[in-house]
């Protein structure tokens, strides 16, 4: 939702983004403790481009992160102190490990959230936030819905600048595991960049937009028709219930 991100940041919102675990096993050669503090200087720059209020990294190894009591309550914890009114995550039917027990863990708080004497050292909210899934292609049990999309055409740039500031995971992680052993790209030529991360991940908000095509003319009206990237949000049936048109302003960017 890095898009997103930059457009509810520059309307005047505050966005923070969540890391669960600390990347320390996303490459082929660094050793774990120099790849975690290079992994947290990447998102920091990140967020500094996309205007976040916080991005937050927590202390747990890459590919080890489990569904436990202790960590379902440092999640709690830290949605109660944001005190957000959105909680955007995984859906539970992901190909990571890492990703489908974030999924259970935010799943997990959407209701104890709200119990006072559930981690009563950190205050309930006034309101529980809602809750809502990101766009993946998955399709068992079912794919995901568009229930919210936004256009991303016109952050574009500022979205792969963002997604540029990970160099170890686009560069040489990524690659690396798609079976491009030798990649090599020159860190001074933006357009190559931008043409490889475009050739290699646009195609998940091509297809996001085609999903959303419905959602995003009943928003854009006409303009809607020629959305070529978005990135769309399926609401959760867990925390507040809003309806449609009520959860489709909350991303009204």
């Amino acid at each position: 939702m890095g898009g997103t991100a930059v457009k509810l940041t520059r309307a005047g919102h505050q966005v923070k983004f969540v890391s669960t675990c600390n990347g320390d096993c996303g490459h082929y050669s660094m050793s774990h403790e120099d790849l975690a503090k290079r992994r947290y200087a990447e998102t920091q720059a990140s967020a500094g481009i996309a205007g976040l209020v916080e991005y937050q990294v927590l202390d747990h190894h890459d590919c080890r992160l489990e569904n436990t009591l202790e960590n379902r309550e440092e999640i709690i914890r830290i949605i109660r102190r944001f005190r957000p009114d959105v909680v955007i995550s995984h859906r539970s039917c992901d190909y990571h490990a890492d990703h489908r027990n974030t999924a259970q863990l935010v799943m997990d708080a959407a209701y104890l959230l709200k119990v006072p004497l559930y981690c009563p050292d950190t205050p309930i909210p006034d309101r529980n936030p809602v809750f809502a899934y990101s766009y993946d292609r998955f399709r068992d049990p079912r794919p995901v819905r568009a229930d919210a999309a936004v256009e991303i055409d016109s952050v574009l740039e500022t979205k792969y600048r963002m997604l540029d500031c990970h160099a170890s995971q686009f560069y040489e992680w990524l690659p690396w595991d798609k079976g491009y052993k030798n990649f090599q790209i020159d860190p001074a030529d933006w357009n190559a960049k931008k043409k490889w991360l475009d050739d290699n991940w646009g195609k998940r908000f091509h297809d996001a937009a085609e999903l959303a095509r419905g959602t995003l003319i009943e928003k854009y009206g006409e303009m809607g028709r020629t959305v070529v990237q978005a990135e769309t949000f399926e609401l959760s049936e867990y925390g507040e219930q809003v309806s449609i048109p009520e959860f489709r302003n909350l991303f009204g960017v």
